[in-house]
């Protein structure tokens, strides 16, 4: 691990925007300690919260003393926390509103913020909902759902990856490629032998694995080695820092809400959607003689 005060060294001069601040947070995020990469992805994923709250604020909240971010700023060439804070103040006067921001603005359109009430649950799930897939809208690339779907159209078989909270966001591609006639594996952790299963990818596969925090490793390390044998990955998670970032040839961010027991997977779901419809529509090249099946009939 390099030592932070190298790091500094390094890199005298600041990031002059957030774009730069990102791209320098990657590269140098293997080399950080822990505790500076956990800030790391505290900041990527919640940057209107670091432009609005006070450097005690937010280290209550992402749980690491706050001198922590001091010399986090430092280790990036800035005198202190206000002049990083400052780059994320900038951004938030000319951004879209993001997810934080979208789910405060819902809440207040909203009636009986605080409902105690158990319908309370249901009503706070889809508020949180909503901003989230509204997020897609503005934070999901064209390209990268093109490329995506010409992967998947393209593949020989496609092998589905995930665990833990994931594992419904790919049984649901499983049935949703399995109706469109697209040959899938699951590579499902039972018996432990997912990863035995991956090594039977050949060049005309890919993978699709899916993984959010806290991250499945059996999913991380099947992902890397599959990158390394040359394997094509697709990647739905939470972060651009996320471990599967790394392995992916094309990788999808959805937003989550912070701290929360009940992390929704509606935004993973609709960008799964989206991906088979568009695989589909590749797919179905003559509506005289379609290729996919019909599932109900009249």
């Amino acid at each position: 691990m390099a030592p932070l005060k190298k790091m500094k060294k390094e890199n005298l001069a600041p990031p002059k925007n957030y774009e730069t601040l990102i791209q320098l947070i990657h590269e140098r995020f293997d080399a950080m300690s822990k505790s500076h990469q956990k800030i790391s992805v505290y900041l990527t994923q919640n940057p209107n919260e670091i432009a609005v709250h006070s450097v005690n604020a937010i280290a209550d909240r992402c749980g690491i003393h706050a001198s922590s971010f001091v010399r986090f700023a430092q280790a990036l060439g800035f005198s202190g926390y206000k002049d990083l804070q400052k780059l994320f103040q900038k951004r938030l006067e000319t951004a879209a509103p993001g997810f934080e921001a979208r789910v405060r603005a819902l809440e207040e359109d909203l009636e009986d913020r605080d409902d105690p009430s158990d319908f309370g649950f249901l009503r706070d799930l889809v508020v949180k909902d909503i901003a989230s897939l509204q997020a897609l809208l503005d934070d999901i690339s064209g390209p990268d759902l093109s490329s995506a779907a010409d992967m998947l159209s393209n593949a020989g078989s496609v092998y589905l990856l995930g665990q833990l909270r994931s594992a419904p966001v790919v049984e649901f591609l499983r049935y949703m490629l399995t109706m469109i006639g697209k040959k899938c594996v699951l590579l499902d952790p039972s018996g432990g032998l997912a990863t035995h299963m991956a090594e039977t990818i050949s060049d005309e596969d890919i993978l699709m694995a899916v993984s959010f925090r806290y991250y499945a490793n059996e999913v991380v390390s099947i992902a890397e080695n599959m990158k390394d044998s040359g394997t094509k990955i697709i990647a739905i998670s939470d972060s651009t820092l996320s471990p599967l970032a790394k392995s992916a040839d094309v990788l999808f961010v959805v937003p989550e809400h912070r701290h929360t027991f009940s992390r929704s997977i509606a935004a993973p779901m609709c960008i799964s959607q989206a991906l088979i419809l568009a695989t589909a529509a590749r797919l179905q090249v003559d509506a005289d003689l379609p290729e996919i099946p019909t599932v109900t009939r009249a």
